[in-house]
């Protein structure tokens, strides 16, 4: 198992209702409460029913000294206790954290939920090279793609890795950042079970086949943070 470094954060307004829902996904609950936390087997997630919670990123590590003064030249920086708070071009918001992330919380490697196989968080961007920097800045480097193809993906080393798009290249509903499941193929047996188990569909969307089938759906969970299941 890898020790994770990065966590996906949605809120929720109902704690009940939010963790009902992943557990229908088959997400595996590691922790019940303060935090509450989920895993697919290749990533976690945190859902925090505090007020002032905010979809986003959490990043942990030691010292962010460094990081924070590059940052400072490009984007507002607000200091938390625990931590600072950024915000990409888009309005993604990151949460860096100091020290590393609390809990014996180990990874697989292996998307074991019902959305299938994990592949990061997209995010549209309006300013493809603003977006770039300021990801750049916390590590991340290109690992595919590029701005002529319409996206471009980056990593960091952690379990979270990120794809950028650019305005207009996606005929479908947009959730900023939203989490991405390709499924080489396989999408129909997992849309079956998302019907099966009374997930709502954000959308059913049919434009990249040419039979007209349902072979990509976007969910939303109760606190905002959308999915995108694609069958690529």
């Amino acid at each position: 198992m890898n020790k994770p470094t990065a966590i996906i954060q949605t809120c929720t307004g109902n704690l009940i209702a939010s963790k009902a829902y992943y557990q229908k996904l088959a997400f595996t609950q590691l922790s019940a409460d303060s935090p509450t936390i989920f895993t697919d087997g290749k990533f976690l997630l945190e859902i925090n029913p505090e007020n002032t919670a905010r979809t986003g990123l959490k990043l942990y590590q030691k010292d962010w000294t460094a990081t924070i003064e590059q940052l400072k030249e490009i984007t507002t920086v607000f200091d938390f206790e625990g931590g600072h708070l950024i915000s990409d071009p888009n309005g993604v918001k990151v949460y860096l954290m100091k020290g590393a992330l609390e809990g014996k919380y180990g990874l697989k490697g292996v998307s074991a939920a019902v959305p299938g196989n994990f592949a990061g968080l997209s995010i549209e961007a309006v300013d493809i090279d603003r977006t770039i920097k300021f990801w750049q800045t916390l590590g991340y480097k290109k690992t595919m793609g590029g701005i002529e193809q319409g996206w471009i993906a980056f990593e960091n080393g952690s379990s979270v890795g990120i794809s950028i798009m650019k305005p207009m290249v996606c005929p479908h509903l947009f959730f900023n950042p939203g989490l991405t499941f390709f499924n080489g193929g396989k999408n129909l047996p997992i849309i079956q079970k998302i019907r099966a188990a009374g997930i709502p569909i954000a959308e059913e969307i049919t434009v990249f086949n040419k039979e007209g089938i349902v072979d990509n759906v976007i969910l939303c969970d109760p606190g905002g943070l959308g999915f995108f299941i694609f069958n690529d």
